[in-house]
């Protein structure tokens, strides 16, 4: 460097705040005494789980021999030093499992409380539980206790949902190494499981234990390190570091109580054991006149012990009972009218919080769904009182009390207004009550249809009470133009069906009833009184209800009008549950119309058996969809090939069953039927049949290439004509030849719209993994790539050129006609299915930095370059070159400046500003300099702070996105 130069870096290094260099981990090797001054020191850097991170990292590198062979970490006294200071930096923690368990991976705790077990002379190759604590030496037995506490809390806390992977020693190939360690956390999870009654024993057994326990200081660890001063001194009944037994068992009950506590929901007599030892730690904890060795929370115990009281019906443990006892009683001793009205108390009062409430209505609805009778009113009554609670401060009601109130009683309307009077402040009610309570009246009249019921919320004190006059007449206005026939300050009606068959509007509200519905013999009831009313086509109420169009003119050619409205909404209705995947629903409503049916019209009887069939396999495929490993019964493949075979003269049938019958039977590995048994006329006749056999023969011979090779040459073939696209020309004025579009071509089995929705259906691992295999090889050859060649399995099993047949023809597949836009369609969806529509954050192994550079690249061929530049912030290294070239471009075909918002590099931000200022476009940059100046993107804010910014942003971005590419 020359002088001048040396100069300038001077002059820029002075200019600069002066700021500690970071301890390197080799210096404490150097100089014995470093460590517990770092340790001493305020603001240590590193901090001292950092601290044991790298002594272990370095400590368990592996080695490289003299023939260039990987071997294990060396056990020279470099790497056993390593090892004693990562345990002095514990010992200084004072083993506080809660600070190491944060700031520690499970294996690297793992590795550093093995190596305490070691240096505390624990006997190798015994099982702990086979040890006699009282027999060990204080700092010995503490070391089992210690690495055994870890091993329950541990267990009980990979029980909750996973937070994000804390950031382990290594920064560079971060894919590979989380990976490694999720793998290793999994490993080390399995045996603390399998061994944790063992754990629970060892732990039982120091409880026993009346004296105080001993635990390692830095002083005994480095005595240890001394072989010839270690013998002695640290095995002393006094050496390390006092423990009071009250102390630890205090601690050792608590942890023991939260295992015991997760183990309940599949061993109930757990919560019992889990309660007795919580109670021995609030027994404790009051004796204690120090916890300075106590690491538990107390709000945490309090709910635990809450929890075990109402688990194991233990309400008379406390002298004090708490609100939440009370209703645990009261619900245990079945005085259900109590608890509906603590309720309405606790409305005024306040002090149960609402999601206690509303676990409690949960917990009645799990026993309605049980079979439990007579507690459906007692479910409504608490949903009532609740969504009171609700609408008093302030919340949206909840869609249980919204589905209440489509159909209510008059008793159910009653008892909404008495709670709304019962919960209101007697004395003096304050505004923010009454203005919530009078917009909870509004919504009620708004969502009431009979008359009656509004006529009885409109006359009520309570509603006269806290809407002005004003605010009434408004309100009926809305009311009378929702109902203009009838005058809504008249008399109330006595009944529903006391209207005269000739008013309008019960006509209206019996439509109304019928398209909401889903009882098949209210329907009916329905359907019977309206055509006693009218003589009209009911079946065109609801515009939504559509029937496959095959079945139309069977349904429409049934001469009486009522059946022919019963059988068209039956259908309809049907249809739309499975849609939905309510699936219990419309069997009863396939049911019912079949029964319909089989009496008069043997094709339309033919046709619901043909639905109900579809019904039950997308019923199978949804479970199997969800986890369920469960076989289809034999009854239903049975149905499904029955369903093959048809051929029933005149029988309208939907395409879409023989579809799912194909591929229900692909997805459960039915391979013998469809290479086997299926009639040979089917497959030259059903063009799926003919693409399931192709492939089940192809999946069955897939062990040895010779042999499937002729079937996959038959498959290849099929697949390649329906991926085949004509291409029309026609010459122009001028006589040249001019490209004028892509059509499908016909020489395919399927259209290749048909193709893609089949294989949507599919999800047979091995199946999809024979498409896949089809399709690389089918890019490989029209690509050419040789540079970007993607790889799959069984490729040699495929054919190396494209047939004949399809040089007059082209390709089209998504990836080489650079379809950008629907490519990121994909991405987008990937990413939402994982993410629950991007509320969470995209699990980092399906937007890897691979599919990111993907997504780049298609928002760059698009033009959309603000977009690309948002984007390469989610690379883990994010991509300033990129970013900066896509911001120079000057016609970008996104909206600009309105993604300015979802960028938190400041760095990328400042350069926008910098584009902006030199373009003079004054505007932009003031939208750039805005978003830097929010706080929350300064970058002296806490990691964690900054790590929450990038959070928010990435999702309202995705979801921006999703919004414009779906």
């Amino acid at each position: 460097m020359s002088a001048e130069a040396a100069d300038r870096v001077a002059a820029v290094t002075s200019s600069r705040p002066s700021t500690p260099l970071q301890t390197s981990w080799f210096e404490f090797l150097l100089d014995g005494s470093l460590l517990e001054k770092h340790l001493e020191s305020s603001n240590a850097d590193p901090a001292p789980v950092q601290l044991i991170i790298q002594f272990l990292e370095q400590a368990s590198k592996p080695s490289v021999n003299e023939q260039n062979q990987v071997q294990p970490p060396a056990d020279n006294r470099r790497n056993r030093t390593l090892k004693l200071l990562a345990l002095k930096v514990a010992a200084y923690m004072k083993w506080d499992l809660d600070a190491l368990e944060k700031g520690l991976t499970i294996p690297v705790l793992n590795m550093l409380l093995n190596e305490l077990l070691c240096v505390s002379k624990v006997p190798p190759g015994v099982k702990h539980v086979d040890l006699d604590l009282s027999t060990l030496p204080p700092t010995t037995a503490m070391a089992v206790v210690i690495y055994n506490r870890w091993a329950i809390r541990t267990i009980v806390l990979s029980s909750f949902p996973e937070k994000q992977t804390k950031p382990g020693p290594h920064q560079m190939n971060m894919l590979s190494i989380v990976q490694q360690e999720k793998e290793m956390t999994d490993n080390i999870l399995t045996v603390l499981k399998e061994q944790a009654t063992d754990s629970i024993s060892v732990l039982e057994g120091a409880l026993q234990l009346k004296k105080d326990f001993y635990v390692h200081t830095l002083r005994t660890l480095d005595l240890l390190a001394a072989d010839a001063a270690a013998n002695g001194e640290t095995e002393s009944s006094t050496a390390g570091l006092r423990i009071s037994a009250d102390e630890l068992h205090c601690q050792v009950h608590y942890d023991v109580g939260c295992i015991f506590f997760q183990q309940g929901c599949t061993d109930q007599p757990a919560y019992q054991k889990a309660r007795d030892h919580f109670r021995q730690t609030k027994e404790l904890l009051k004796k204690l006149d120090s916890t300075v060795h106590v690491h538990l929370d107390e709000k945490r115990l309090a709910g635990y012990w809450n929890a075990c009281k109402a688990l194991t019906q233990d309400c008379d443990s406390d002298s004090q009972t708490t609100p939440y006892d009370q209703i645990n009683s009261l619900i245990r001793a079945h005085s259900y009218q109590a608890v509906i009205e603590a309720f309405i108390k606790d409305n005024v009062s306040r002090v149960l919080p609402n999601n206690f409430r509303r676990s409690v209505l949960r917990e009645f609805l799990y026993k309605v769904q049980l079979g439990e009778s007579g507690l459906d009113e007692v479910c409504h009554k608490l949903c009532v009182c609740n969504a009171v609670r609700d609408a008093l401060e302030g919340e949206v009601l909840s869609v249980h009390f919204q589905q209440l109130l489509l159909k209510p009683s008059r008793r159910t309307v009653d008892f909404i207004l008495e709670v709304c009077t019962l919960s209101l402040e007697k004395d003096r009610p304050s505004e923010t009550s009454r203005k919530h309570m009078a917009n909870f009246m509004k919504t009620l009249c708004e969502s009431l249809e009979e008359l009656p019921l509004l006529f009885v919320v409109s006359s009520h004190k309570l509603f006269m009470d806290l809407l002005k006059e004003e605010e009434r007449k408004v309100l009926m206005e809305q009311m009378r133009k929702r109902s203009a026939t009838i005058n809504l300050s008249a008399k109330p009606l006595p009944s529903f069906y006391d209207i005269p068959a000739s008013a309008s509007v019960n006509i209206g509200q019996l439509e109304q009833q019928l398209i909401l519905l889903l009882e098949p013999r209210r329907i009916r009831q329905i359907l019977i009184e309206l055509h006693g009313m009218a003589e009209r086509p009911y079946w065109r109420v609801n515009s939504k209800w559509e029937v496959p169009p095959d079945y139309i003119n069977v349904i429409l050619s049934i001469k009486d009008n009522l059946t022919k409205d019963l059988v068209y909404i039956l259908m309809a209705k049907g249809l739309h549950c499975i849609s939905i995947k309510d699936f219990a629903h419309a069997r009863q409503l396939f049911s019912a119309c079949l029964e319909l049916v089989t009496e008069f019209s043997p094709k339309l009887r033919q046709i619901m058996l043909n639905e109900m069939l579809l019904l039950e396999v997308r019923a199978h495929e949804t479970m199997a969809a969800e986890g369920s490993k469960e076989r289809p019964p034999p009854d239903l493949v049975s149905r499904v090939r029955g369903y093959l075979e048809m051929r029933i003269h005149d029988l309208p049938l939907r395409q879409v069953v023989g579809e799912e019958c194909v591929a229900f039977m692909l997805n459960w590995r039915e391979n013998d039927y469809l290479t086997l048994q299926v009639p040979p006329s089917l497959v030259m006749n059903n063009p799926y049949i003919k693409l399931g056999q192709l492939l089940a023969s192809t999946c069955k011979e897939l062990p040895g290439p010779k042999e499937c090779r002729r079937t996959a040459k038959e498959l290849w073939d099929v697949v390649v004509q329906i991926c085949s696209v004509s291409i029309q020309h026609k010459r122009n004025n001028d006589g040249r030849v001019g490209l004028i579009k892509h059509r499908e071509s016909s020489m395919g089995i399927l259209h290749r719209s048909k193709f893609i929705t089949f294989i949507k259906k599919l999800r047979e691992p091995l199946v999809l993994t024979t498409l896949i295999s089809l399709f690389v090889r089918l890019h490989s050859i029209v690509r050419d790539d040789i540079v970007n060649e993607v790889t799959a399995e069984h490729l040699t099993i495929w054919p190396s050129t494209l047939p004949k047949f399809v040089e007059p023809f082209c390709l089209s597949l998504s990836i080489v006609t650079n379809q950008y836009s629907a490519a990121l369609n994909l991405y987008l969806q990937a990413g939402a299915v994982s993410s629950d529509f991007f509320t969470k954050a995209v699990p980092p192994d399906v937007y890897t930095d691979q599919v990111l550079k993907r997504m780049i690249k298609c928002c760059s061929m698009m033009n959309c370059h603000t977009q690309v530049a948002v984007l390469c912030q989610f690379l883990r290294e994010v991509d300033y070159m990129t970013a900066f070239k896509a911001l120079q471009e000057q016609n970008s075909h996104d909206a600009m400046d309105s993604f300015y918002d979802y960028i938190w590099d400041v760095t990328i931000l400042e350069y926008l500003t910098h584009i902006h200022h030199k373009r003079g476009e004054t505007e932009k940059r003031q939208i750039a300099v805005k978003a830097i100046g929010q706080a929350e993107l300064n970058t002296s804010n806490p990691e964690e702070v900054l790590q929450l910014a990038a959070q928010k942003r990435k999702k309202r971005f995705l979801q921006a996105m999703a919004k414009l590419y779906f």
